[in-house]
Order: structure tokens, then C-alpha cells, then sequence
């Protein structure tokens, strides 16, 4: 629902032309909530329209077996085939990597699941979404308190967007093995592997004898000024006089119980955050967090929705997209833009997401040369929509 199409949304914004394929009901990200309604009066929700600026749509059922071989009739006129189903789910329908590699050798087959499908695995039958994958990474039991619960989604969709990212990378280090071999290939992320690397503190800091799930031997926690919160790091010595100083406390730098990193720790809560915050109670976050910097200090404000939306920074380095919205609601729908920045390739200004099946005639005229008659009797047919 949302991996692939954040994958694909990344290489369309670095210079893909993407055709999405959908059912004709349509994804199942146009149905989730909340949502727009498209000039025809049908759901778009949050999960779509995140995640398909600047594609082209197809809708084409491949249950039917005309509209299996409409893609693989259209397969050869693309570079990558793309999958975000779960596993073995498109072997079944006879579009699997081997279906595509008889027609079009030289595709890139992208295929993205909770668990792979190159690999036996005991997880191969298990539907995923991102919580699913993040719970089995052990952050969040790593990063549960006494008993209370897990808690589920603290960073959004990390699941689907670290899987997304590998996924981007795995087809362009494939695109980049085809230039010098002429050979495709099969590229096989599995989310579950992507929140492993991606929680890699979990599994190392495990091995290495830290058994209770904290940050390790630094300050890093979230501190109290007059108007909200602000997170400060401090893992080395010299930031840590630094600190000292900077809040009126430079006794700290001879005192015996703070001599080493463990004493950091263990006073953080009985010394440390008292006095911070009562140095802050003075400040707002921003003004703090500028002190801090000033200091050499890496410290950074919480910031609410609002906030990050009017944020001077994201703005200058075109991070948010407004997106126009097709039912009466006045208010745009903001979209995080595009944070990979290339001296040499100009950013394109993002379009809207596509309405359903908006692109199917246009892409079987061009691509492959079908007449009016053919289409219209593909329609009838409940073969394209």
C-alpha cells in the first residue's frame, strides 16, 4: 500500500516515467482515511496521495487472463516491473520474475513483500504492513517501559519507506549492472530484512552486552523549556564541559560523580535534567536549541504539525508540496517533497496523483498501438477500466 509507491514516487521525482497498474476497485491506498474525493466523486485517501505525485494509472484486472497478457504485452516497453504483493502472490497470476524474463530478458523485476520471495522463510505466508515488520525488528520492545504496552507507529510508516528506500537503491544498483552486462535481473526486498538494518541498534548493542534498551553510556533525552520540548545529545567529554559552562555549571567538570560517562547516566535524571530545564525555563525551544548550537552542542526542538508545515527550512529547500484539492475543501494537502538534491538535475514541479484507470487508453494507444475498437472491446470485456 505504501512501499512501492514511495519507491516508485522517488524515481519518478528523480526523472522516471512510472505507469502504475491498478485493479479495477483501484489500490487499496485510495480507500484509506482521510481522504479527498476526485472530480467523479470516488475516495483518494491520505495513503495514495502521499505516495503517487507524478505517475501515470492503468487500471487492468489480472485475474483475467486477457489482462495478464495486456502487461506482459506492455513489459519489453519498460526498463523496471514492479510488485509490492505478498509473496509468491504474483507467481501465482503468472506474472512472477520468470513470466517477465521470458518476454523482456533484460527487465529489471522489482519485487517488494513483508518477506521476501527469493528465500524459504517461515513467514512466507504472513500479510505485512510497516507495524507488522517494525514490532518483529525488536524496537519496540526495545523501546518499551516497565509495562506498559509497545507503542505502536512512533515514527510512521518507517516500515514501508526503509523498505522503499532499499528498494530505490536495488534498482538502481541493478539498472547500473544491466549498463555494463546487458543482463536484468530479479531485486528482492523484503521488509522485514529493511527494519532489521534499519533497528540495527537492536541486534548490536544486544551483542555487545547492552541489555537495557537505553541510548548507552550519553545524554540524549528530551528537556522542558518555557513553550515545549527540546532534545539535546551530549556522548563526548568536551561536549559535556561545554554543557556545564553553557548553563552555569562548570563545577560539573571536577566533579567526581560526572568524571566518567556512567555518572552522566546515572545522574541524569537526579541532577542533570533539574538543571538544564531550570537554565531553559528562561528560553524558548528555539532559543535554547540556538544557545546549545552556539555551544557546539547538537540539540534540535520538538516540533508540532503547524510548525513543521510554516518551517523556514523545509520551505527554502522545497520540502513540502502543496497539492490542490479536487473536492470543496479549500485547504491543500501538504506532501513532503523530494530530499534527494542533485547539482545537475533540476527539480521538476510535482503533479497531482492520477484518478483511476485516468491513463489506460493513452498508454495501450502509445505504447502498444491498440485502436479504439480494441479498447473499447478490452473495456467491455472488465479487462481494463
Amino acid at each position: 500500500m505504501q512501499a512501492l509507491p514511495y519507491a516508485t514516487q522517488l524515481l519518478a521525482r528523480l526523472g522516471a516515467e512510472v505507469v502504475k497498474v491498478e485493479p479495477p476497485a483501484g489500490e487499496s491506498g485510495r480507500s484509506s482515511t482521510p481522504f479527498m474525493v476526485d472530480p467523479e466523486g470516488r475516495h483518494v485517501g491520505a495513503t495514495f496521495v502521499r505516495n503517487n505525485l507524478n505517475k501515470r494509472t492503468m487500471s487492468i484486472d489480472l485475474k483475467k487472463p486477457e489482462g495478464r497478457d495486456l502487461v506482459l504485452r506492455l513489459a519489453p516497453k519498460f526498463d523496471v516491473i514492479a510488485e509490492n504483493s505478498k509473496s509468491g502472490a504474483m507467481k501465482k497470476l503468472g506474472l512472477g520474475y520468470d513470466d517477465f524474463a521470458a518476454v523482456h530478458p533484460a527487465c529489471i523485476y522489482l519485487s517488494v513483500s513483508g518477506f521476501g520471495n527469493t528465500v524459504d522463510t517461515p513467514y512466507a505466508s504472513w500479510p505485512a504492513y510497516a507495524t507488522i515488520v517494525e514490532a518483529m525488528s525488536g524496537i519496540y520492545e526495545m523501546k518499551r517501559v516497565g509495562d506498559e504496552p509497545p507503542r505502536v507507529i512512533p515514527v510512521g510508516a518507517l516500515g514501508d519507506i526503509g523498505a522503499a528506500l532499499y528498494a530505490t537503491i536495488g534498482v538502481l544498483a541493478a539498472l547500473r549492472h544491466r549498463d555494463r552486462t546487458g543482463r536484468g535481473q530479479y531485486v528482492d526486498i523484503a521488509m522485514f530484512d529493511a527494519m532489521a538494518a534499519m533497528t540495527d541498534v537492536v541486534t548490536n548493542l544486544w551483542s555487545m552486552g547492552q541489555r537495557d534498551g537505553g541510548p548507552g553510556l550519553v545524554i540524549v533525552a528530551s528537556f522542558k523549556a518555557n513553550d515545549g520540548w527540546f532534545v539535546l545529545q551530549v556522548g563526548r567529554e568536551a561536549h559535556f564541559a561545554r554543557l556545564a559552562d553553557l548553563i552555569g555549571h562548570p563545577e560539573w567538570t571536577t566533579d567526581a560523580r560526572f568524571a566518567t560517562r556512567e555518572g552522566w547516566v546515572a545522574h541524569q535524571e537526579d541532577v542533570i535534567r533539574p538543571a538544564i530545564e531550570s537554565w531553559a525555563a528562561g528560553y524558548t525551544r528555539f532559543e535554547a536549541c540556538q544557545l546549545l548550537s552556539d555551544a557546539g552542542l547538537a540539540a534540535g526542538p520538538c516540533l508540532k504539525a503547524p510548525e513543521v508545515i510554516a518551517d523556514e527550512h523545509l520551505r527554502a529547500r522545497n520540502m513540502l508540496f502543496a497539492l490542490d484539492r479536487s473536492d470543496d475543501v479549500e485547504e491543500p494537502i501538504i506532501i513532503p517533497g523530494n530530499p534527494v538534491k542533485l547539482s545537475d538535475v533540476p527539480e521538476v514541479p510535482d503533479e497531482r496523483v492520477p484518478w483511476l484507470g485516468e491513463h489506460t487508453d493513452a498508454t495501450l494507444r502509445t505504447e502498444l498501438g491498440l485502436d479504439d475498437a480494441e479498447i473499447g472491446r478490452l473495456r467491455a470485456a472488465g479487462v481494463i477500466r
